[in-house]
């Protein structure tokens, strides 16, 4: 368990702060200073290499794997392939360069807030807070609702007469604030990336060994994109943000504070080892979804499965329990606010009165998200809808907004030219996703209703 106190950082405009790259400790500064970061998470004290798988599994969970219905059955097989090699491709650059912003003079930013605020002002600083935590939030409602329809798959195949999915999201939420409760932060989740990975083995292997067997007997897959042209384009932007959503997290930087110096070099190793063996799994496990059920496939891909029964139970379960452990790195930065706003950051994580603390905080983010995905259990709308409205600015259009702002007056003609056309093309693009992702929402209210059994 980590067990590590508050961590403090000095930043501000003029004030010598912790530089991690040379290693050295923050010197008398004769300045004022501006102002204090404190953090009641542990800073600066994992490798690359626990950050690398932590991030893989994370993004290799059977919420994520069961995209196909949502990135390909919109686009094709020719445009489909072409999105996810292009977005991907983008993804990884936006994210490499958003890490080479982690340190500036010096300043190290655990959060992707502080930075935004500390280069644009106070205003980008609370954007930044609400795109990222209605990220998180929508995200660990997908999470939620992934595992309630994991356990409730299980429940089907010893029963006739299964409960309501209400039930499942009750119980999923449950585990979830367990985990959460004692396993507090990211660097913490280090004792079970190993029993993730296995899990996430498992879940890959037996899946695509049946998807393979179903794709084999399935000799009647339509391929072909359904709709009016109007919505064939609007489904189609929308599966543009579901292959983003599949790519990043819109949290990087606090992903980063966890890592031990040289903190640039080493993230750029963990992004490595995220876009070439984490993302050909879960591009592989999308492909071969769509490859067996054609255009009806699931968007969650254990419901189409033939069988045998037992398959579909270890598939289940190994869902379920694997993203116990997935979701709390995406919702981990939320718990890091709330824990060093309320938690006494003179005590350890342990002590009794931040265990008490953090049990409430914990039911909060918990009872809150659970009761919300009861209500709405149709989480899949929202992807394209967070993925749109939130992680095109977070993931494209910042980075190249920080690059301009603070390296702007050495940066040459062409890399200038490249950042403002990032900042405007992918703007455009979140504007347009957010359009596609609303109305599909707007849409699906008809067929919809509160509570319902899915």
């Amino acid at each position: 368990m980590d067990q590590a106190g508050p961590t403090e950082f000095v930043v501000g405009n003029g004030v010598e702060a912790l530089s991690l790259e040379s290693g050295q400790a923050p010197a008398e500064s004769q300045k004022q200073q501006e102002y204090v970061i404190s953090s009641a998470h542990a800073v600066d004290k994992d490798s690359w290499q626990q950050v690398g798988l932590m991030i893989v599994t994370g993004f290799n969970c059977a919420y994520v794997l069961s995209f196909s219905n949502l990135m390909l059955v919109p686009l094709g097989w020719a445009w489909g392939l072409t999105c996810l090699a292009v977005i991907g491709a983008f993804a990884y650059y936006a994210n490499w360069l958003l890490s080479g912003l982690h340190v500036i003079d010096g300043h190290r930013f655990i959060r992707y807030r502080d930075l935004m605020g500390f280069v644009f002002g106070r205003r980008m600083y609370y954007l930044t807070w609400f795109l990222q935590f209605m990220t998180l939030l929508l995200g660990n409602m997908g999470f939620i609702l992934l595992g309630g329809r994991a356990l409730k798959e299980i429940n089907s195949e010893f029963s006739n007469s299964p409960l309501r999915l209400q039930v499942f999201i009750l119980a999923t939420g449950v585990v979830y604030f367990i985990f959460a409760y004692f396993v507090p932060t990211m660097s913490a989740m280090r004792n079970w990336l190993a029993t993730s990975a296995v899990l996430t083995v498992t879940y890959d292997v037996v899946l695509v060994a049946i998807l393979v067997k179903d794709g084999k007997a399935n000799k009647t897959k339509d391929y072909n994109i359904h709709g009016s042209e109007v919505e064939k384009v609007f489904n189609a932007f929308g599966a543009i943000a579901a292959i983003l959503v599949c790519n990043t997290s819109g949290l990087l930087p606090e992903i980063q504070s966890t890592l031990r110096k040289p903190v640039v070099a080493n993230m750029r190793k963990a992004l490595m080892m995220q876009y070439t063996v984490g993302l050909a799994v879960y591009y592989g496990i999308s492909i071969a979804g769509y490859w067996a059920y054609g255009s009806s496939v699931s968007e969650y891909l254990p419901y189409q499965l033939s069988g045998p029964r037992w398959g579909n139970v270890l598939i289940n379960s190994t869902a379920f329990l694997q993203s116990v452990v997935s979701q709390h790195m995406f919702c981990a930065p939320i718990h890091e606010a709330l824990d060093t706003k309320f938690q006494k950051l003179d005590e350890g994580m342990f002590s009794k009165a931040n265990l008490r603390r953090r049990f409430a905080l914990r039911a909060l983010v918990f009872g809150l998200n659970t009761f919300v995905t009861a209500l709405f259990p149709f989480m899949g709308d929202f992807v394209n809808l967070f993925g749109s409205f939130t992680l095109f600015p977070l993931t494209f259009v910042f980075p190249s907004m920080v690059f301009i702002k603070v390296r702007g007056k050495t940066a040459g003609r062409e890399e200038k030219a490249w950042h403002w056309a990032n900042i405007f093309f992918f703007s455009l693009m979140s504007i347009v996703t957010t359009a596609a992702a609303v109305r599909l929402i707007i849409q699906n209210t008809r067929i919809y209703h509160f509570f319902a059994d899915t």
